[in-house]
């Protein structure tokens, strides 16, 4: 199929670490977005917050160094032992790679600034969100034309995507607290212009890619940006869901209802890890239309 790269096992791996790397910096991001908007949660829903954006931005800086092994393997075509050289990691060092790395490091380790508790932690962990989103408009498709205005897409979707998976697994835990219908209801309401960013950022950056609407049928990248939107249907679907019915229930306390929530926020999660699997197939071995 046009557009499509050959997947050999380090691509396939590339693919799996990449995945990876996503959820590690969307948790991280998430983190401290979710502290800020719910300063007023029950102090064991934003523990459990805190807790998993300073562990996801330690796996972050450990997923970079893994990432930075597969390139220098990929492009010296030594195989794994090109992990390892010297030479070749220089190589992806000197490269926007290494740029992304160097921003992401950073601002994964003023993330785990949330270790302390506070203003000066919280504030550590914010900017360090906004350095994680930066760092990915320095690789990838955002390098096309117009830079800037793929730049700014790109950021924007990479916050408001981490807004919503960062506060799945606090919210998972909320639901079962007294005070947990309140706050997926504010989860709700602020979501709904976090969706409405999604939707329009992501059917933006997807348009300036495929071009035409022939693309998204002949090339590998419009199967796969298809396949994409599909799962994200499910997910949006899921979460209108969870605010139309299922959180209604709870602040109603019909039986059943915490476990019927729950069990929708754990679909969801399932939904996010395909979406980054999906994603970063598409960013790993399929070429925009616009690039071909």
């Amino acid at each position: 199929m046009e557009g499509l790269a050959p997947i050999e096992p380090l691509g396939l791996l590339a693919i799996f670490a990449k995945a990876s790397g996503y959820a590690a910096a969307l948790l991280a991001m998430g983190g401290p977005l979710f502290l800020v908007s719910f300063r007023n949660a029950p102090e064991a829903t934003l523990a459990l917050a805190r807790k998993i954006a300073i562990v996801a931005a330690l796996v972050g800086l450990a997923i970079l160094a893994v990432r930075f092994g597969i390139r220098a393997a990929r492009i010296s075509g030594m195989g794994f032992s090109g992990a390892i050289d010297p030479m070749m990691l220089g190589f992806v060092w000197d490269s926007p790679l290494g740029d992304a790395a160097l921003l992401r490091g950073v601002g994964q380790v003023l993330v785990l600034g949330l270790i302390f508790k506070g203003m000066i932690g919280l504030g550590a962990g914010l900017v360090g969100t906004l350095l994680i989103a930066a760092s990915y408009t320095f690789v990838g498709h955002s390098l096309g034309d117009p830079r800037w205005l793929l730049a700014s897409l790109l950021t924007v979707h990479l916050l408001a995507a981490a807004y919503w998976v960062g506060a799945l697994a606090p919210l998972h835990r909320a639901a079962g607290s007294q005070t947990g219908a309140d706050l997926l209801h504010r989860f709700g309401l602020i979501a709904s212009g976090t969706v409405a960013l999604l939707v329009i950022v992501g059917v933006t950056f997807a348009w300036i890619m495929v071009e035409s609407l022939s693309g998204l049928v002949t090339t590998a990248y419009g199967w796969t940006l298809l396949a994409k939107v599909a799962v994200v249907s499910g997910l949006m679907g899921l979460a209108a869901l969870n605010k139309l019915k299922f959180v209604p229930a709870l602040a109603a306390n019909h039986p059943g209802a915490t476990l019927h929530l729950r069990r929708s926020i754990k679909v969801e999660i399932i939904a996010v890890v395909l979406i980054l699997l999906i994603t970063a197939t598409l960013t790993s071995v399929t070429t925009p239309p616009v690039n071909l």
